[in-house]
């Protein structure tokens, strides 16, 4: 079987990647990109990649790389994404897809035109807890699923370039991929609020003043609605990506402290046994053996200096090998990946879309039909 030839663009972050690949059976780590040759060529060394681009137009051009792992900053992505497409490459792309609703709606369209797989590696509906949930849904033990519920909160003070003032729901798919992935759902509408004000400094960048937006999604053809929340500046808390859901037998909920085993509560017991402590297990087993032991270690530390998003997010739960997986195996099977570009553009644009809600009162913003763009 041909391997997969993967490049990789950006290599902050991107760096985690490389080894995932150069173990993984059905791949070949090819080529890295980035801009900065002094970085370009110390990366190289190190993990012994000989293919290197300074120049992303000049890797596209390249016949021989089959797909590219986008890791460069957002406001890079759709763009990136849009020409990898063109050039016939199928793309897998760190979060968020876009930036704006229009980009979501263009990446859905070339990505059916082009018959090219398109995969945003959103970190957490592959993390151990959500595997956790998911596995506890499909064996029946949640019962019927009443309400999902999600928050990313994280301390973004002293991060570079575009980070500074950016609203919080602009980077939202780390709470609407679990509550939408978890069964499926395509968010309908969105109503959001803000709340609380951040530093004029910060406000004036992207003429966005909250401190918190909280949102309420409805699911189009379901029962179920989910409640996310973000903050970025001026609130004190620790980090924290939260996914929990509520049904008829058991419950799930995320500790509020990081090192805490999650709540299970489960119904009809006596109130004293209702919650209970659990400790989440790794899903290593899932994945090839060559791959298993990222799961449980970063690998970034190769220059000694582990990634801030990396340390901040307690090593994303596990979940870059799974990544990785999801998007080979996808092309290797010949299957849309998941999430796929119509899903991809649903979580972003629901980000997108409640910081405009918020912005105009908690307004109803009504998503575009991106499943239908896709068909």
């Amino acid at each position: 079987m041909k391997k997969i030839n993967i490049a990789i663009v950006g290599l902050g972050f991107g760096s985690e990647f490389i080894p995932i690949y150069q173990r993984h059976p059905h791949t070949n780590m090819y080529a890295i990109c980035q801009r900065n040759k002094e970085n370009l060529n110390k990366i190289g060394d190190a993990f012994n990649i000989e293919k290197r681009y300074s120049d992303y137009d000049e890797l596209l051009k390249d016949p021989n790389i089959d797909a590219v792992h986008i890791n460069s900053p957002i406001p890079n992505h759709a763009e990136q994404t849009i020409k990898a497409l063109k050039a016939g490459k199928h793309v897998a792309c760190t979060v968020p897809m876009a930036t704006s609703v229009k980009e979501c709606m263009e990446i859905v369209k070339l990505s059916k035109k082009t018959g090219k797989k398109y995969m945003m590696m959103e970190t957490v509906v592959y993390s151990r807890e959500f595997l956790f949930v998911k596995e506890l849904y499909e064996k029946g033990e949640l019962g019927k699923v009443q309400f999902l519920k999600a928050s990313h909160q994280q301390d973004m003070e002293g991060w570079p370039d575009y980070w500074p003032g950016l609203p919080p729901m602009h980077y939202a798919t780390h709470c609407v991929g679990p509550v939408a992935g978890l069964l499926k759902l395509e968010a309908e509408y969105v109503s959001c609020f803000g709340s609380g004000t951040i530093s004029e400094d910060l406000s004036k960048i992207h003429n966005s003043p909250f401190s918190v937006e909280s949102a309420h999604i409805k699911f189009k053809n379901s029962d179920l609605s989910a409640y996310v929340y973000r903050s970025l500046f001026d609130l004190a808390r620790q980090y924290r990506e939260s996914f929990e859901v509520y049904g008829t037998k058991k419950s799930f909920e995320w500790p509020l402290i990081e090192g805490e085993d999650a709540v299970i509560h489960t119904a009809k017991k006596e109130e004293h046994e209702i919650p209970e402590r659990v400790t989440v297990p790794d899903f290593a087993h899932l994945l090839p053996k060559e791959i298993q032991d990222f799961t449980t270690k970063g690998v970034y530390d190769i220059a000694e200096n582990t990634h801030l998003s990396f340390a901040q997010g307690g090593g994303h739960g596990g979940s870059h090998p799974h990544l990785a997986h999801e998007f080979i195996m996808a092309l290797i099977e010949d299957r849309d990946p998941f999430p796929n570009a119509w899903e991809s553009a649903n979580w972003t644009s629901v980000g997108i879309l409640a910081h405009e809600s918020a912005m105009k009162g908690g307004k109803i913003m009504r998503l575009p039909d991106f499943k239908k763009a896709a068909l």
